[in-house]
């Protein structure tokens, strides 16, 4: 058994579906989750890692587990060894956690990879950079009048298929043999805001424009949904990236004998959320 939380999120989704297909069986862990989002014949356990007790029921049984962390869980003051507790007294012996490429560069906080290092369990680490996904912030603004606004135009970036991190993870899952590895995930080449906008439009068959923002527009912006050091330090990430998330990272390829998907694959797949 197999127990994926965040289950019906952008990763958590495809992982479970990954797992299903590979034959093998799951059960799906979210806060709030019903029969009609997972696949028939998965197990489903509505739980928040805030409140690691409830977790012990969709452990019973499981081998492996895949661990993510939400914004909220850090918030509300989550303790991750709390959780780790219970999941090494349920016997399970694996543990992949969805972390982060900052963690690498030292622009985020190591507490959670810290934690599961320390628990005592067999571990991989996942850390990806920014998600093809994220534009689908854009999807309101292409649907309604052909637009996407963001500032840095040509800074580019080489985004992740959340497809390609659950793939990864199941395979991390499922074997041993990627037991203290750190991968760091990324696409096949590095994709600019403004290349992101052309390959939308040429899913879509027809021109999007993009309008790039000032800073100060951006932050203005962000500020509604952002605090405002998280507005900062994202705006001189995506403004001045390091080298290290400019790389492009093989693992993928090693991890899945194939290459990364593109940016524009994901839009081809996906272009229905901007029509």
């Amino acid at each position: 058994m197999i127990v994926v939380t965040g289950a019906t999120g952008n990763v958590g989704r495809p992982l479970v579906r990954a797992l299903v297909d590979a034959g093998e069986r799951v059960t799906a862990v979210s806060r709030r989750i019903s029969a009609h989002d997972v696949p028939p014949g998965v197990r489903h356990h509505p739980a928040d890692l805030t409140g690691p007790e409830r977790l012990k029921p969709a452990l019973d049984g499981a081998e492996a587990l895949f661990l993510l962390t939400s914004g909220d869980f850090m918030a509300a003051g989550g303790d991750l060894a709390a959780v780790l507790d219970v999941v090494r007294e349920s016997g399970v012996r694996r543990v992949v956690l969805l972390s982060s490429q900052g963690v690498g560069t030292g622009d985020h906080p190591s507490a959670l990879e810290d934690a599961v290092k320390a628990s005592g369990l067999e571990w991989t680490m996942l850390r990806p950079g920014a998600f093809h996904s994220n534009a689908l912030q854009w999807a309101d603004t292409v649907r309604t009048r052909r637009e996407v606004a963001a500032p840095f135009g040509d800074t580019a970036l080489p985004t992740v298929d959340p497809a390609d991190i659950a793939e990864v993870a199941a395979a991390a899952l499922r074997a041993p043999g990627h037991a203290g590895e750190v991968y760091d995930l990324t696409g096949p080449a590095p994709v600019s805001p403004r290349q992101q906008t052309a390959a939308i439009g040429a899913a879509l068959g027809e021109p999007v424009r993009f309008t790039e923002l000032t800073r100060a527009q951006a932050r203005e912006h962000m500020l509604h949904t952002m605090p405002e050091p998280v507005v900062e330090s994202t705006l001189d990430l995506l403004g001045t990236p390091p080298a290290a998330l400019r790389r492009v990272s093989p693992a993928v390829d090693q991890v899945l004998g194939r290459p990364a998907r593109s940016f524009a694959d994901w839009v081809e797949r996906n272009a229905g959320a901007f029509k």
